[in-house]
């Protein structure tokens, strides 16, 4: 009998111990979203984990209340690794950055306020790194 809590007592502490090393390698990444002309629909926000999904597919994805000025938004229990991120301001509301000829015609931005050259930002220009402690990033639109 003794052996037996003994050997539960053991795999708890395990479990504790697992449990704390995951927490440890879980990050916050704040993101602060300035310059924002309007407080008319969302700010719709996407974290890209990869570059050859970046622009295409989300890792996360989170929106917010526009509100003139600035808002802040969260990606919580993120992973230590790359990542970069894109938003815009959906004006109408249609769930989609609306283009003309490919161009955008809504307010976006990408993460390290990349630019594109005759096209959209490069990953190399959006990306940074979740490491040891919570990141901020601003994006001006």
């Amino acid at each position: 009998m003794r052996t037996i809590k003994l050997t539960l007592l053991l795999l708890m502490i395990i479990a504790c111990i697992k449990k704390s090393k995951a927490q440890e390698s879980a990050h916050t990444v704040k993101v602060i979203i300035s310059n924002i002309t309007s407080n008319d629909s969302y700010i719709r926000v996407g974290l890209y984990n990869t570059a050859s999904n970046f622009l295409t597919k989300t890792y996360k994805t989170t929106r917010i209340k526009a509100k003139t000025g600035s808002v802040e938004v969260y990606f919580i229990n993120i992973p230590a690794g790359e990542y970069a991120i894109s938003l815009y301001h959906d004006i109408d509301d249609n769930k989609r950055l609306n283009t003309l000829f490919k161009i955008p015609t809504e307010p976006y931005a990408t993460s390290n306020n990349a630019k594109g050259i005759f096209g959209p930002p490069k990953w190399v220009d959006a990306k940074f790194y979740v490491k040891d402690t919570d990141l901020v990033q601003n994006i001006s639109l």
